[in-house]
């Protein structure tokens, strides 16, 4: 299926990492906003611009809609109009296995090597329930990203996208028993269905490596709510004082090394509060199947 209306793309360079910029940046990411050249004076409004790029939207009534009123997103065959993050088509990472999406691991983590990246649906997304399955490999990382944006910024005069992790939340996907990250963060927030690194998820009820898990993510109006295996294990609310602390006491606080990232996430889903839902690659095996999506009023 390849309903794609036209829109005017625009042009990007591939991400590239602060060590291979020639700069004396002192963070550790790859592809973060802050350029190392800046003068001390440097405000962090100027350390934290961006824009966000202008690209082509999937007709999403041109998708089956169910008999419980949601929207199929995949049909079990083809990737269809699924691409990847600031692409114009799948990396050859992501394929289709036995009815469900499969990312082919390539041990590396976020480094994400050539012909891997983060997949997306190219429909923006409002007020939703987001349901889907995942099956995690053994040692295993991924996550679901929702009101994700396409941002870039412009170091050394071109134009760079930000990792989609810079711009929208993330459902954790892990497997708990034998990944590190599990042991990582605070009381739990980064295993499995957390708000990575903000809130844990409870109660921790994820299946184990190699077994199907039933995730759900409604967005209403601010509200957000996390769902795994049948339970809500988290509630948190979108454009709020105690979301804005949220973030000042995260990796994404605004003095950090991703000045980028606060100011989209601070108003997440950018002023029409929409955006993407993402699937990531952590360089690890993962699948995705009975991927559905209900838009709510």
């Amino acid at each position: 299926m390849k309903k794609i209306i036209l829109a005017s793309s625009l042009a990007v360079a591939l991400l590239s990492s602060c060590g291979g910029n020639g700069n004396q940046c002192k963070c550790t990411c790859g592809g973060c906003c802050c350029n190392g050249n800046q003068a001390a004076t440097e405000t962090k409004a100027e350390r934290g611009n961006y824009k966000i790029a202008d690209k082509a939207q999937a007709d999403i009534s041109a998708y089956p809609v169910d008999n419980e009123g949601y929207t199929v997103l995949f049909d079990g065959k083809t990737l269809g109009d699924w691409r990847g993050y600031g692409m114009d088509t799948a990396p050859t990472s992501w394929n289709v296995d036995d009815g469900a999406i499969h990312l082919v691991g390539s041990g590396t983590g976020e480094a994400q090597m050539e012909g891997g990246g983060d997949l997306i649906f190219p429909h923006k997304f409002k007020n939703f329930e987001l349901e889907l399955e995942y099956k995690i490999s053994k040692g295993g990382n991924s996550g679901i990203f929702y009101l994700a944006q396409e941002a870039t910024t412009n170091e050394n005069g071109k134009d760079e996208y930000l990792p989609i992790w810079q711009s929208a939340s993330e459902y954790q996907v892990l497997d708990n028993d034998n990944h590190e990250d599990a042991k990582l963060g605070i009381d739990g927030n980064r295993q499995s269905a957390s708000l990575y690194d903000m809130i844990p998820a409870k109660p921790q009820n994820a299946k184990p490596h190699g077994e199907w898990n039933k995730a759900k993510i409604t967005v209403y109006k601010g509200t957000v709510v996390h769902s795994q295996n049948g339970e809500n294990v988290l509630e948190y609310h979108l454009w709020t004082p105690k979301w804005k602390q949220m973030l000042r006491d995260s990796k994404f606080n605004e003095d950090g090394d991703f000045p980028c990232a606060y100011k989209l996430m601070i108003n997440m889903g950018g002023p029409n509060h929409e955006g993407y839902i993402g699937l990531q690659d952590h360089g690890d095996d993962v699948w995705y199947r009975n991927i559905r999506i209900k838009e709510l009023e």
